[in-house]
C-alpha cells in the first residue's frame, strides 16, 4: 500500500507542480497475489482535478519471475485523492486535468462518480452524528 501511496503521490506532485499530500485512499482492490522474486510497476494516473484536489489512480502489475515471456499480470489497482498544497500546508490550487482520449474521459468521468459517493457518504456520516 506504501508502493501505491508514494507512486500516486509522485504523479500528484508532477500534476500540480508541488507538495500533495495524500487526503483519502477511496479503494484498493487486490486481484492477483504478488510472489516473491516477482518485478511489480505501478502506472499512476491523475483521473480528475477539482481547485485544489486530485483523484489518481493506480494500477500495480508484476511480471512473473518464472516466467518471462509471459504478460504482466495485474495484481492490484488503486483510487486515491490528494491535495495541493503549498510551504505553509494550506490547500493550493492545483492545473485542471483536460482528458485527450475517449479512455482518459471514461476515467474523468467515473472519478466524478467516485468524488460524489464520497461526498454523499461525509454528509450522511455528518448527519447521523447531528442526531
Amino acid at each position: 500500500m506504501k508502493f501505491v501511496d508514494d507512486v500516486a503521490g509522485a504523479a500528484a506532485a508532477r500534476h500540480s507542480g508541488g507538495t500533495a499530500v495524500t487526503a483519502s485512499i477511496d479503494e484498493i482492490v487486490f486481484s492477483e497475489p504478488v510472489r516473491v522474486g516477482d518485478l511489480v510497476h505501478a502506472h499512476a494516473q491523475v483521473n480528475w482535478t477539482g481547485n485544489t484536489s486530485m483523484e489518481v489512480g493506480v494500477k500495480v502489475v508484476a511480471e512473473r519471475w518464472d516466467s518471462a515471456e509471459d504478460e504482466p499480470v495485474r495484481v492490484a489497482t488503486a483510487y486515491l485523492v490528494f491535495v495541493g498544497v503549498d510551504v505553509g500546508g494550506a490547500p493550493r490550487p492545483v492545473r485542471p486535468v483536460l482528458p485527450e482520449t475517449a479512455e482518459d474521459e471514461r476515467r474523468y468521468r467515473e472519478a466524478e462518480i467516485r468524488r460524489a459517493h464520497r461526498l454523499a457518504r461525509r454528509r450522511a456520516i455528518q448527519a447521523h452524528r447531528a442526531g
